[in-house]
């Protein structure tokens, strides 16, 4: 069961609103302060405060700080983040908030990311806002982040660096490809750090997604604005379980696409092998005719929730297109047994369920090219030999539930015990999941 969250962003998001309202669906601050003490910085306390704007109760989470000169770099504040004793999902979604951060700003001034240096969002209550938040998602069991159109201010606003129109390039730039729209408020509705929040870890935008309802929490802004209330709202809720036959429940994925009409194949080619290397369960391109009767591809990649924002970027940077979608997806994904074989004195890696033997092809082409053989001999002889096992009871030890396949998923068999010298079981720790099939 997927348990997702919607934020409806009607009067923006800022860090301590997406905090505040996942602490009034039920997150315990107490707890959240715990963890926070893990990080190496001090000077810093939160409440949690109860409030009513346009008439609406809410909370508002107060992070209080000592005054301080400190202006941190990226480097600096992934540090501080790792050194803190933190759920391995709830740093990782920090360090993609900082992440993406860090990115927006070297590119707003001209700096690698690494070496950017946070103002506002590098002081300590920025911190806390952000880590904080991430904590309170873990503690809600948050497996999907949702949001809807993120509603902005007009003006400008004041900043570290003087005067900056509203909403501030940083956050123009973090919602790039995402829903926004404009008002007349004058207020900042969205800040860097609600909106780094959404870049990093928002899987869908639009309209709440079909859910069970849990629960709702309302996280308010320092202001009381007049007419709409100076809220976000986080609806909690769990997907709707598709159960395969069996009791299989699957796996909740994330599509993310894009076409292009002006990229190489040898770039496409590139960017499937960059995707799968950034984490990307499945890759592909598809030839279809675009515009103008153009030839184009579409470029899929199928991912888990939490490596959509490092995948949509590489699709950017890599291809240059102008916009990418994600769509969510289902997938049952059998489990896939790896076996070794060998064929003229040389390894062969085996993939094997009760349904299909497949030989690895990269080991397949390199056994041929070592001993003369055709191809399809050495995988005629590596599939034969795998063939050959006897049961045993240990039915499908060595498998790797997690790999992608071709086919929407990894496939799976049983544990056999190997002849004398041609088969030898284990789980074949370099095992790429896209080779063969």
């Amino acid at each position: 069961m997927t348990t997702a969250v919607w934020w409806h962003c009607f009067s923006g998001i800022a860090g301590d609103m997406a905090l505040g309202s996942l602490v009034d669906a039920g997150a315990d601050v107490d707890e959240i302060r715990r963890q926070l003490v893990t990080l190496p910085v001090g000077g810093w306390s939160i409440e949690a405060r109860p409030v009513l704007r346009a008439g609406l109760a809410a909370t508002h989470l107060v992070v209080e700080v000592r005054d301080s000169p400190v202006v941190r770099t990226h480097s600096h504040i992934v540090g501080l983040i790792n050194e803190a004793s933190l759920p391995d999902r709830a740093r990782r979604r920090a360090l993609a908030t900082f992440g993406r951060l860090a990115e927006v700003e070297g590119r707003l001034h001209r700096r690698p990311p690494t070496q950017v240096h946070f103002h506002e969002v590098g002081g300590i209550d920025a911190i806390v806002d952000i880590v904080g938040t991430c904590l309170a998602l873990e503690l809600l069991g948050i497996d999907e982040i949702h949001a809807s159109p993120v509603a902005q201010g007009t003006g400008v606003v004041r900043a570290a660096h003087g005067l900056l129109p509203n909403p501030t390039p940083a956050v123009v730039e973090l919602l790039r490809d995402a829903p926004t729209y404009g008002t007349d408020n004058p207020a900042e509705l969205t800040t860097p750090t609600g909106a780094a929040l959404l870049s990093a870890l928002a899987i869908g935008w639009g309209p709440m997604p079909a859910m069970d309802i849990v629960t709702t929490g309302r996280g308010a802004g320092t202001r009381d604005n007049e007419g709409t209330p100076n809220l976000v709202q986080a609806v909690v809720g769990r997907r709707a379980e598709r159960g395969a036959a069996g009791g299989d429940a699957g796996q909740d994925l994330v599509v993310l696409e894009s076409n292009v009409d002006d990229v190489t194949g040898e770039v496409l080619a590139h960017v499937i092998d960059a995707a799968l290397a950034a984490g990307a369960n499945d890759a592909w391109v598809t030839p279809v005719v675009g515009k103008k009767g153009r030839p184009a591809h579409v470029i899929s990649l199928v991912a888990e929730p939490l490596r959509v924002g490092d995948l949509r970027r590489l699709l950017v940077a890599e291809t240059g297109t102008l916009g990418v979608r994600t769509s969510p997806v289902h997938r049952w994904a059998a489990t896939r047994h790896f076996a070794e074989v060998t064929v003229a004195g040389h390894a062969v890696r085996v993939k094997r369920s009760a349904a299909r033997v497949k030989a690895e092809y990269a080991d397949t082409v390199a056994v041929a090219k070592a001993t003369g053989l055709p191809v399809r001999e050495v995988a005629r002889r590596a599939e034969a030999a795998a063939l050959e096992e006897t049961p045993t009871a240990d039915a499908g030890a060595g498998a790797d539930p997690g790999a992608g396949a071709e086919d929407g998923g990894p496939v799976a068999g049983p544990s056999r015990q190997a002849p004398p010298t041609e088969l030898h079981p284990h789980q074949h720790p370099h095992h790429h999941p896209h080779d063969g099939s």
